[in-house]
């Protein structure tokens, strides 16, 4: 199922670093089946790690084809600005059952809830504890890695902020992840809802995740912003080995990869001759340059049996833009 969020208008972006959402993604990986690129090592050590009360309360987020779940979640929202860890597995052992209820009503309607959350309807308190459990034992596990990634999420910061004061959001919403769509009406994710969301005047809230290369949480019901959680760039690079931080605006706005190659493409030429030229891999070429298309910053155009890349007039504003050749 695909989820719009219809964009009329530039959107005004910001960015909160909320690491439970990245304890949400993992549980959700690694104990509800959604399979989104952890890699088996983590996997493994949160399922033995989690405690059978933690494994029961994740449960209802495995039903097939159930992206819904309770606000209470994610009690801190991102769009209500930077959460820590504490004060988000705070709210969950403070939580009133009746505020799990109350949500779970919201999530589904009065109607009768879907058969995966009923045993948590009848039983708020045991469901809260277990899915606070769960958090933190999936916490003391991800905590050193989350430290380990604070390079990439200045990096990421100064990126979306970058973005932010040039007036290019969308080339940060069309780089996400590749479950997100960026369209001319705005943006259509993967795997959610199904719904259709009007933007109108709310702000987006960005949250990078320490997670999986096809990640994607999100929220797109608040009163006054939306949020969208996403795999951090770069983050498939802390699971054996830190990060680098970025060398300038541009590769803050765009990865230095991106970056680097369409600086390289001062002339038309051949993807093989770019792969060769960048010393990068054919799929990693193809990958990025699929990216950059999709951005409008390069052309595709196949000759026979090659593929030949070139630079658009906006590439070349943006290259001017930030003095880069």
């Amino acid at each position: 199922m695909w989820s719009e969020l219809h964009i009329t208008a530039t959107p005004q972006l910001s960015l909160s670093i909320s690491p439970h959402v990245t304890a949400l993604a993992w549980l959700a990986d690694a104990l509800a089946g959604r399979r989104r690129g952890l890699p088996d090592l983590w996997r493994k050590a949160i399922g033995a790690r989690v405690s059978r009360l933690g494994h029961q309360a994740v449960r209802p987020l495995a039903a097939p084809g159930a992206a819904a779940g309770p606000d209470c979640l994610v009690p801190r929202l991102p769009s209500e600005g930077d959460a820590s860890m504490h004060d988000q597995l705070a709210a969950l052992r403070d939580m009133p059952p009746d505020r799990l209820v109350r949500d779970l009503e919201q999530a589904f309607g009065t109607g009768p809830l879907p058969v995966q959350w009923r045993s948590a309807a009848e039983r708020p308190r045991q469901w809260l504890h277990g899915y606070a459990g769960a958090v933190a034992d999936v916490w003391s596990i991800a905590e050193p890695l989350w430290k380990r990634a604070r390079a990439l999420l200045d990096r990421e910061i100064a990126r979306v902020g970058v973005a932010t004061v040039r007036g290019g959001p969308e080339l940060v919403l069309g780089a996400l992840s590749d479950r997100i769509a960026c369209t001319e009406r705005g943006l259509r994710i993967n795997g959610l809802d199904g719904g259709r969301h009007d933007l109108g005047g709310r702000r987006i809230v960005l949250v990078p995740m320490l997670a999986g290369k096809d990640a994607v949480i999100a929220g797109l019901d608040g009163s006054d912003a939306v949020w969208i959680a996403y795999p951090v760039p770069g983050a498939q690079t802390l699971w054996s080995r830190p990060a680098a931080p970025a060398h300038d605006e541009l590769s803050a706005l765009m990865g230095p990869v991106r970056a680097d190659l369409l600086c390289a493409i001062g002339r038309p030429m051949t993807m093989s001759m770019l792969a060769a030229d960048m010393k990068i891999t054919p799929s990693s070429i193809t990958y990025h340059c699929d990216r950059l298309r999709d951005a409008r910053l390069i052309t595709k155009e196949r000759r026979g049996r090659e593929v030949w890349v070139g630079r658009t007039r906006r590439a070349e504003e943006l290259l001017e833009l930030y003095h880069r050749r």
